[in-house]
């Protein structure tokens, strides 16, 4: 699916609030991440890696998030099923989010979208993109615990490039520093005074 296409994804769109994390904020965390060069070089190339797998990343995500109750809670309806149509219309999104993890700039639109991601997960905007009638939020603990998951798995796919054991480790390092770069700032509404 093209980006363009995607229900709901606002990419750039200049009607996004400004994001309240400024660049000197992501310089920051990246020394804390101890981020390099060869982060954004590996991160590339996983994306490239990645390109023919994503479905089948979001297909294991899925299964993971819909054997968990508690999880698949936030995509349930006021009847307490999950939302077949919000789950679809979420899942196109997070795919396109894995190929953005990998290849957008972190720039001012970055942060921007960022930000937008964030609020979907708080009682600011959770539901209102898509009109769900699910949870208001997601608890700040399961998108902190969410990054164990959609990392440990993410090596498999970055095995399946060919590329030899070093390259694949490091994909998969750059991987991990940019998941916990976005979860640090999807963190940011749910605690702005003290984040």
């Amino acid at each position: 699916m093209e980006a363009t296409t995607i229900p709901g994804y606002a990419y750039g769109d200049q009607d996004l609030g400004s994001s309240p994390v400024s660049e000197r904020d992501v310089e920051l965390l990246e020394a804390a991440l101890l981020w390099d060069a060869e982060d954004d070089r590996h991160l590339k190339l996983a994306g490239e890696v990645l390109a023919d797998q994503v479905d089948d990343v979001l297909e294991l995500w899925y299964g993971y998030v819909g054997s968990h109750d508690h999880l698949v809670a936030y995509f349930a309806g006021a009847d307490g099923l999950p939302d077949g149509e919000y789950l679809e219309r979420v899942r196109a999104r997070f795919a396109q989010w894995v190929r953005d993890v990998c290849a957008r700039p972190r720039d001012a639109a970055w942060r921007d979208y960022q930000n937008e991601i964030a609020l979907r997960h708080t009682t600011a905007k959770k539901n209102r993109t898509d009109g769900a009638s699910a949870p208001s939020y997601v608890a700040l603990r399961y998108m902190i615990a969410f990054i164990f998951p959609i990392t440990a798995t993410m090596r498999q796919f970055l095995s399946a490039g060919g590329h030899d054991e070093a390259t694949v480790e490091a994909m998969h390092t750059a991987w991990f520093k940019a998941v916990v770069l976005h979860v640090c700032l999807w963190a940011q509404p749910y605690a702005p005074e003290v984040w």
